[in-house]
C-alpha cells in the first residue's frame, strides 16, 4: 500500500506536520498539490501558493516535483513511486498547459531533476530555466529571442532535489556558461540562485497574487514570454 493525498498546494500549510514527519521517518507518502500557482485564478490570493514551493523545497528528504506537462507528470509519478524512503510532493496546475514533450524518449529525463529541453539554434547567450506551466512560456521566449538573433536554450527543472543529487559535472554542464541566465516560476525567487546566480534574472512573484483569470494574472504580474525576452535583452545590453 502506498498512501497519497490530494488538495490545493496552498493547503500544504495545514499538512506540513504530516509532510515533515513523513520526511523525518523516511516514509513513501505522496502529497498531490493541485492549483499550484497564481494560475488558479479567481479563487484569490488566499489560495495562491506563491511561497509554498520554496518552503517545501527547504525541507530535508522531500522531493518536490513540478512537472511541465503530461509526460513529465508521468515521469515524476514513477519517481515518487520508486522513492521508497522519501516522500514526494507533486505540484500540478489547475489551468491547461501546452505539451512540451511530444517526442518519445526511452529515458526518464525528470530523474535528472533538470535537463535541457530545447537547445539554442544560435550560439547560446541566454539560458532560460523554468518549471511547470512556465516551461511553455520559456519556449516562447526562446523563439522571440532567436527571432532577434539571440541564441537561447531552455532547461526544464521538474525537481530541485534530484538535480542536486546528480554528479557535479552534469550540474555544471547543464547550467552552462551563457552570458544571461533567467528563471521563470509563478512563485518567489528563493532557491533559484542555485541556477541563475545572484545576478541572474528572475521572472515570477515578489508578493501575493490577486483574483482574476489566469491569463490576466500572468499578464498583470509580467510572467510572459515578452517580459522574459525583454529582461534578457536588457541584461545583455
Amino acid at each position: 500500500m502506498i498512501p497519497y493525498g490530494g488538495t490545493f498546494l496552498v493547503f500544504s500549510d495545514y499538512a506540513r506536520p504530516a509532510i515533515r514527519l513523513s520526511a523525518l521517518m523516511g516514509v513513501r507518502t505522496i502529497f498531490v498539490g493541485t492549483h499550484d500557482s497564481i494560475g488558479l485564478g479567481e479563487d484569490g490570493p488566499t489560495h495562491q501558493p506563491v511561497e509554498h514551493l520554496a518552503s517545501l523545497r527547504a525541507m530535508p528528504n522531500l522531493n518536490v516535483f513540478r512537472p511541465a506537462d503530461a509526460v513529465e507528470t508521468a515521469e515524476c509519478w514513477k519517481l515518487a513511486l520508486d522513492a521508497k524512503t522519501t516522500p514526494s510532493v507533486l505540484a500540478l496546475s489547475r489551468q491547461k498547459t501546452a505539451a512540451v514533450r511530444t517526442t518519445p524518449i526511452g529515458e526518464n529525463l525528470s530523474a535528472r531533476g533538470a535537463y535541457q529541453l530545447a537547445a539554442a539554434g544560435l550560439p547560446a547567450q541566454v539560458t532560460i530555466f523554468a518549471t511547470g506551466t512556465e516551461v511553455p512560456i520559456a519556449l516562447a521566449a526562446k523563439d522571440l529571442l532567436e527571432a532577434d538573433g539571440i541564441g537561447a536554450r531552455v532547461v526544464s527543472v521538474p525537481c530541485f532535489e534530484l538535480f542536486e543529487a546528480q554528479p557535479r559535472d552534469y550540474q555544471e554542464t547543464l547550467i552552462g556558461e551563457s552570458e544571461v541566465k533567467v528563471a521563470i516560476e509563478a512563485g518567489v525567487r528563493m532557491g533559484w540562485d542555485r541556477f541563475i546566480g545572484a545576478d541572474g534574472v528572475f521572472v515570477g512573484m515578489t508578493g501575493f497574487g490577486a483574483s482574476a483569470p489566469d491569463k490576466a494574472l500572468y499578464q498583470h504580474f509580467g510572467i510572459t514570454a515578452e517580459a522574459v525576452a525583454a529582461a534578457a535583452k536588457a541584461k545583455l545590453s
